[in-house]
């Protein structure tokens, strides 16, 4: 029963989501216009996306056992591949789509078969130096493409006019729940598959696998590359919801809010990893006008000054969460009556 019932549960939550444009409910101090505004919907459409996202970092962190500090160069590389595409090269929507789903899969899987013939901190390390390595080519503007410190702007004629201008800030928040379903039914279905089950076994004990006849490398190369395509995926999204590119995206730091949204939402457990990435964006978003508040601004200078960084508050939570809750928000489904352990 449980495939069954989790299947039904993407399709009511897919379904509620979609709704959400023509509900015209407001709910105070949670946005700040009504749910079916351009500026709610396109907030929602980042913290979608940001959960799909940490959900492709969780299968090759959480489910294979893979410290990789270089995710964010597969985001990237879906967001500038599709602007330069059509920012640069006034490529159609359809080549540009097709050339980043090619470059989205083939970058994981050349460099997934050189980091992976290392382990443990030495992965980690040529994961990172690659990522290091494309944030410094997108800050070095070669040939004009990457616009260095200033990205890329698409402009109006870029795009189709149906995913243009504030009034068309529903078809971009359908994109970005369409992105949010089929990443985690394919999440869902890749953990629950046979090489899935291997991966989570390569977590446990690689060594293990190996006595048992298989190859654990093809399997680790096999979840790398995944995650990096589901993550290019999610930085075309990303990029039609900002209108363009930033070279933040591109940096280690980047990584590291992944690594921080999916141990929020329980590592290892693909629900709580969505889960953490959607409350990490909205946090990340809200706590900023919290911290301009005039509340929080009348402060005396010792609860006044933390309480104005975001970053400073969000890391008191995370300690907080880390402390008392270990396992995370995605922890909390394993406690319910009647759980088994598993991907949730």
């Amino acid at each position: 029963m449980r495939p069954r019932f989790w299947a039904v549960a993407i399709v009511l939550i897919a379904v509620a989501a979609a709704c959400l444009p023509f509900v015209p409910v407001t709910l105070p101090g949670v946005f700040d216009g009504p749910l079916n505004s351009a500026g709610t919907l396109n907030l929602l459409g980042l913290c979608f996306v940001f959960g799909a996202l940490a959900l492709t970092y969780d299968i090759v962190f959480g489910f294979t056992g893979l410290l990789s500090f270089g995710h964010a160069l597969y985001f990237a590389t879906g967001v500038y591949v599709t602007a330069i595409a059509l920012a640069r090269w006034h490529w159609s929507l359809p080549q540009a789509l097709a050339l980043t789903a090619l470059v989205g899969f083939g970058l994981p899987l050349a460099l997934g078969a050189v980091c992976l013939r290392v382990k443990d901190i030495p992965f980690a390390m040529v994961t990172l130096a690659f990522a290091e390595a494309g944030s410094i080519l997108v800050l070095q503007d070669p040939w004009g493409l990457t616009g260095g410190e200033d990205g890329i702007a698409l402009g109006g004629s870029v795009l189709p006019a149906t995913l243009v201008g504030v009034a068309n800030t529903s078809h971009l928040y359908w994109i970005a729940t369409g992105l949010l379903v089929a990443t985690c039914a394919i999440g869902w279905w890749a953990v629950q598959s046979p090489p899935g089950r291997v991966w989570q076994a390569i977590r446990e004990n690689e060594r293990r696998v190996a006595v048992l006849g298989l190859n654990p490398y093809s399997y680790k190369l096999a979840s790398f590359t995944l995650s990096g395509f589901l993550a290019a995926a999610a930085g075309v999204a990303y990029l039609f919801l900002q209108g363009g590119a930033n070279p933040q995206i591109t940096t280690a730091n980047f990584t590291l809010v992944l690594l921080v949204m999916v141990v929020l939402g329980g590592v290892g457990t693909l629900w709580g990893a969505v889960i953490g990435g959607i409350v990490y964006e909205y946090l990340d978003f809200r706590l900023v006008g919290f911290s301009n508040a005039a509340g929080v601004q009348s402060l005396p200078p010792i609860l006044r000054v933390p309480l104005s960084e975001p970053l400073f508050i969000l890391g008191v939570l995370f300690i907080v969460l880390v402390l008392f809750l270990p396992e995370g928000i995605g922890g909390l489904f394993r406690r319910l009556p009647g759980r088994r352990h598993g991907p949730s």
